[in-house]
């Protein structure tokens, strides 16, 4: 029976991350019909993602108040209700659920990140990152995407002083780069933006990005050399917004008539 209700957060995740949320929270529901008291904690946080995904408030509040004992014990399921009350804008009920929270994990942190971003809160994004102790991946792409949102001279210094700052095992890490490379571009710090360009993933999204920022400093020249680079850079399916960029800077130059 044990063995049958671990299996039952497996086959839950399964239908989570096809998005089948409807049928995760049915086969959860036929389980705890029958003794909520073997379900596991990780199946409670499957169920909380479900319905969190569905938009269904009700849904995920019952599970809340059902397992209220077991939630306040388990940073993991916390952190998936916290990103459940943001979802929903209750910013306050998931403030409230982190601070009588005695052992703040990372993921918790993040999920208050995250909500705060979602909630338009991005300096209280900011804020929080500051009290982690020992900030992850998660955290650090968070961070910048807060402050990418504000685009200040005030979070442009923030930025660079994490970079600067940042563990030598993030150092070279995509993820944290290209979030780094897109806040310089909504900070209008385009030195910076084209420094960092070579060490991140390219994508089609970060060429345009890259060449939208020429073109509104008056640089379409650069523009141009960027569009041959992407010619050359064989993993590049070119999109329609880069057309755009290269016609504008070509008319700017007078390229085109």
């Amino acid at each position: 029976m044990i063995r049958s209700y671990y299996n039952l957060s497996i086959e839950m995740k399964k239908l989570n991350d096809k998005k089948e949320f409807e049928k995760a929270i049915d086969l959860f529901s036929k389980y705890e019909e029958k003794s909520n008291e073997t379900i596991c904690d990780l199946s409670v946080n499957q169920v909380l993602k479900s319905f969190t995904n569905r938009k269904d408030f009700q849904g995920g509040l019952n599970i809340h108040q059902r397992y209220l004992s077991r939630i306040e014990e388990n940073s993991f399921i916390l952190a998936s209700l916290i990103h459940f009350y943001m979802e929903f804008g209750n910013v306050n009920v998931a403030e409230e659920l982190f601070t009588k929270s005695k052992n703040k994990t990372v993921g918790m942190y993040g999920a208050m990140m995250k909500g705060y971003i979602k909630n338009s809160l991005f300096n209280k994004a900011i804020e929080i990152f500051f009290k982690i102790e020992n900030p992850d991946e998660i955290n650090y792409v968070l961070l910048l995407n807060a402050c990418s949102r504000i685009g200040t001279e005030e979070t442009l210094n923030i930025v660079k002083k994490i970079l600067l700052n940042l563990p030598n095992s993030y150092q070279n890490n995509k993820n944290i780069l290209t979030t780094a490379f897109d806040a310089f571009i909504k900070c209008n710090d385009l030195s910076n933006a084209e420094k960092i360009f070579p060490k991140i993933k390219r994508t089609v999204i970060s060429y345009g990005n890259l060449m939208k920022f020429y073109n509104k400093n008056n640089q379409e020249e650069k523009t141009l050399t960027l569009y041959k680079q992407m010619i050359i850079d064989n993993n590049i399916q070119l999109d329609p917004i880069i057309y755009v960029h290269l016609i504008n800077a070509a008319a700017h130059i007078g390229i085109l008539s």
